[in-house]
């Protein structure tokens, strides 16, 4: 064998060292940039994550909110609906009390008209007089102020004080009736101020 034929095997020896170390060092570099990408994705899942987070935490706060509000809102409507309503039974006994008071004014004009009835004086302070009953009579009724002094009604404890009795009459039936009427009772926005005193018949 000579020396020639002795180096090709040596060459191709070396060549293929050369080759390995070659791919190994691609192998290498393959698996650094596959790390490298791996590690990018993850960083971006990771950010996205934490992007998702604060969106998700900032939903239920304002979920929060918006409830927090509508409670309030609710509380709210409710009390001011409850003002309203006391200030309208406070205004409603205000001006029965004022009723009450003018009631005894009313029955002396009663009083007046009765025996205007019964003299038949229809003079020009008589008209003054009677008109004046019917005026203030009206603007009351306007208010709210309503009278009691219907005879030949059935009797309701409720609105009638009964103060006299006198014996029925054939058709009554058995059932009390309002004979006549005393005194005239009064109702203020639906609320009794004052019974009517009565005569009941049955």
């Amino acid at each position: 064998m000579s020396f020639g034929d002795q180096a090709v095997p040596e060459e191709r020896s070396a060549y293929s060292e050369a080759e390995a170390e070659a791919e190994a060092e691609a192998a290498a570099e393959e698996a650094a940039e596959a790390a490298a990408t791996d590690a990018a994705e993850a960083g971006h899942s990771s950010a996205l994550a934490e992007e998702a987070d604060p969106r998700e935490q900032l939903a239920r706060e304002r979920d929060e909110y918006l409830l927090a509000l509508q409670r309030t809102q609710a509380d709210f409507e409710n009390y001011r609906k409850r003002i309203a309503r006391l200030q309208e039974e406070q205004a409603a006994r205000a001006s029965g009390d004022i009723i009450n008071k003018v009631l005894p004014v009313l029955d002396t004009l009663d009083l007046a008209e009765a025996h205007l009835n019964e003299t038949l004086e229809m003079n020009e302070d008589a008209k003054a007089l009677r008109a004046s009953r019917a005026m203030l009579l009206d603007i009351l009724a306007k208010e709210g102020l309503e009278r009691v002094d219907q005879a030949g009604v059935p009797f309701d404890p409720s609105v009638h004080d009964a103060v006299a009795r006198s014996e029925g009459e054939p058709g009554d039936g058995g059932e009390p009736v309002v004979d006549e009427v005393l005194r005239s009772g009064y109702r203020w926005k639906g609320q009794v101020l004052r019974a009517a005193m009565v005569r009941v018949r049955g």
